[in-house]
């Protein structure tokens, strides 16, 4: 089947439209016209993002009826904003930045949750080999509230490690292949990667200092995020794409498609070798979860550290940000 792609690294998001420019990693499929389009926010570009691509190119998302249109943001705030102003219709990876704009009034919903669990890694410039060392160092992240930041914070939290008396300097860098280059060049020490973009830096020298998949920390990193207002009257939409995102993830878990997963992967992300996309493999097959419940667990995690700077977060019942009727409708309870 011929595709259509154009790929996007700035998004700017204005009432009336969704303007993409400097084009870098959207697909747009050629569906039929009879198909209702649906605007997804992209915050981060990694191997979880798989079973959405894996939906548009197998037509899991054509067969219930939708042309789904992948917007990359690189940070969960412009996402956000964009749901907000009508402008994106759906919000991929936006869990975290859901919590602080309910704080501020934002009548949100997480419909779904891929992973639910901290899956990154932290690795480190050369010369720096133990957590200890860390202390002073520049922490390459993504927006404030966005996953790899907060990613950043309970990663070090479970390390017995503290920004403020560590001196430990956060530096908004962007999304995992901003920060991974960042690394590279020498602009930040630290950051918090998955195992695809790890694999290429420890074959430079580059050190993993904690593997956080092992610690069992319960994080929504890659939420799906939806306006309560679409939720109510779009509702036969948001179940359609549901069903497109779970039989994605059904074709990835399946070893019998790992092949033709890694190549949709590698050629998304730009994978340059076959080992990183093993790894990047390995992050779907052990960060996917196959029945993906919002983790309200995962979302006072993370409220419980966003609420030391933003005490209106604190106030949130995050069960009701939650509304996975549609998911549990499809999983059967």
């Amino acid at each position: 089947m011929q595709q259509n792609y154009t790929y996007c690294a700035k998004t700017y998001l204005r009432r009336s439209a969704v303007t993409l420019i400097i084009c870098l990693g959207v697909l747009l499929p050629s569906q039929s016209t009879a198909q209702t389009k649906v605007i997804v926010g992209l915050s981060t570009l990694n191997s979880r993002v798989s079973p959405l691509w894996i939906a548009q190119e197998r037509g899991f998302f054509a067969k219930n009826g939708l042309e789904v249109l992948l917007v990359l943001t690189r940070l969960s705030q412009p996402a956000i904003a964009g749901l907000l102003a009508g402008e994106l219709q759906m919000v991929y990876g936006g869990a975290n930045a859901a919590l602080a704009a309910a704080s501020n009034g934002a009548e949100l919903k997480v419909v779904a949750a891929m992973s639910n669990r901290l899956t990154y890694e932290l690795i480190a410039r050369p010369g720096i080999n133990k957590t200890e060392e860390l202390r002073g160092k520049r922490f390459g992240t993504g927006g404030i509230g966005g996953s790899l930041w907060m990613g950043a914070l309970l990663g070090l939290e479970n390390l017995g490690l503290d920004v403020t008396r560590d001196q430990i300097s956060l530096m908004i860098v962007g999304d995992q292949t901003n920060n991974a280059q960042a690394l590279e060049a020498g602009n930040i020490d630290v950051t918090t990667l998955d195992g695809v973009y790890t694999h290429r830096l420890k074959q430079k020298g580059f050190k993993v200092i904690a593997e956080f998949g092992k610690a069992n920390i319960p994080f929504p990193g890659q939420g799906i995020v939806v306006s309560r207002a679409f939720l109510q009257k779009q509702s036969m939409i948001v179940e359609a794409f549901l069903k497109g995102v779970l039989e994605g993830i059904q074709y990835c878990l399946a070893p019998a498609n790992k092949a033709a997963v890694i190549k949709t992967m590698t050629t998304r992300l730009r994978i340059p070798d076959a080992k990183s996309a093993e790894m990047g493999y390995q992050d779907i097959a052990t960060g996917v979860d196959a029945k993906p419940y919002p983790s309200l667990e995962g979302l006072r995690n993370v409220q419980r550290l966003m609420k030391q700077q933003n005490s209106k977060v604190g106030n949130l019942k995050v069960e009701e940000l939650v509304d996975d009727r549609l998911l549990r409708k499809l999983l059967g309870g």
